[in-house]
């Protein structure tokens, strides 16, 4: 069968990480969604999403396809479902649908001459950014089984301090001496080729992912996800890196999601509780407003390509575009528009020739190449969010 993961309603609430991938390609759990399913499928799939993406993410339809809402995370029951379905059958949870079943020759989908299976488990989805953060416990739960089961963990060496070994996996190639592991709380998965250093304190859930490295005495507490190839140091809880990004220093880090090739300068912190402890408002890119997140604990939310210098200060509840360059003394205002240049005391534009030459350097460090697809993605960027840049 043919798996087709399309971005659904959900995709503009996602904003700012839509901007530069699928709804499929957000990291939560250990996984991105497009790996789990991959992985409960043992199937390759291709995306449905923005015009503008599909040269990097492209879409393959065959005779047959299943469509699914890349918006819900796998298990094994939804799964086997998606592998049950038959022509003129679809999957739906409520109002929403979850997947159904297509041909080539339909004209047209109508639901209303579809049998509707009912989705009856709660499930996880993810529709709003600070879900990524707020239900990466559950998801980085159900990977740690996904990816452990009836696997052998590398031996723990004998310096390392720990608690419930047993909720401890390590991959090949991961290098930690002199550091505390408290599985107690939730599983720890520590991944291929990755490096905790001496003095990490670290209490699971926590997922560092392969090429990941924990630096020196690192505090990290609250399900945390380290994406392949990202750096953490000082305290991190509770947060999301997609990959390629830096926190490797002092500096508080809590509820927050980093995209990929996001750097935190030395001694960056974000608050994540407002000092009158009421419920945090978010930037929107779907309503063009703040709007309430439900949630007493929300942090920092940063896109792909941001960077910002040394002892910067973030607010509760601050969002930051795509390709953003934050510094200097004070607060930033808690939406930072994509390709802005500045802080506290204003902002321009970033032009996207500065912006890219950056991008390139920091790309080929870890040997990865910016490539005119990526350029491509990036002006599209540039160009759609110019009505939140002040000139």
């Amino acid at each position: 069968m043919n798996y087709i993961l399309f971005d659904g309603p959900a995709r503009n609430a996602l904003l700012p990480f839509t901007f530069t991938r699928p709804v499929a390609d957000i990291r939560v759990g250990i996984l991105t969604i497009r790996e789990k399913w991959e992985r409960y499928l043992g199937s390759t799939t291709t995306t449905i999403t923005e015009e503008y993406l599909s040269e990097k993410f492209p879409m393959v339809e065959m005779e047959e396809n299943v469509l699914i809402n890349a918006s819900w995370l796998p298990n094994e029951v939804l799964a086997e479902m998606v592998k049950n379905l038959e022509p003129r059958q679809a999957i739906f949870k409520g109002d929403e649908v979850i997947a159904f079943f297509t041909e080539d020759t339909q004209e047209e989908v109508d639901f209303d001459s579809y049998d509707v299976i009912e989705y009856e488990e709660e499930g996880i989805s993810i529709t709003k950014p600070w879900h990524i953060f707020q239900k990466n416990d559950a998801a980085l739960r159900e990977d740690f089984e996904l990816l452990t089961d009836d696997r052998k963990s590398q031996p723990i060496p004998a310096s390392v301090n720990v608690i419930a070994s047993e909720n401890i996996f390590i991959e090949e190639g991961a290098r930690l001496e002199f550091v505390t592991l408290n599985a107690s709380t939730g599983p720890i998965y520590i991944g291929k080729d990755t490096e905790i250093m001496e003095g990490s304190v670290i209490r699971g859930p926590f997922a560092l992912c392969e090429g990941g490295q924990v630096k020196l005495a690192t505090k990290v507490y609250g399900a945390t996800t380290v994406g392949p190839h990202s750096r953490i140091g000082g305290e991190v809880s509770n947060s999301v890196l997609f990959g390629y990004s830096n926190k490797g220093h002092d500096g508080f880090l809590g509820n927050s999601v980093l995209g990929e090739w996001c750097n935190l300068g030395a001694d960056t912190n974000n608050s994540n509780l407002k000092n009158n402890y009421e419920e945090v408002k978010l930037w929107s890119y779907e309503t063009g407003s703040f709007v309430k997140t439900g949630l007493q604990f929300c942090g920092l939310m940063m896109g792909d390509h941001s960077k910002c210098g040394i002892n910067t200060m973030f607010n509760t509840g601050t969002v930051v575009g795509v390709s953003a360059n934050i510094f200097g003394a004070g607060f930033p205002r808690n939406f930072v528009p994509s390709f802005s240049w500045g802080g506290a005391s204003g902002f321009t534009t970033y032009l996207t020739k500065k912006a890219f030459e950056t991008a390139r350097i920091v790309m080929s460090r870890r040997n990865v190449e910016f490539d005119e697809k990526e350029a491509s993605i990036l002006e599209h960027v540039f160009e759609i969010t110019k009505e939140w840049r002040k000139e």
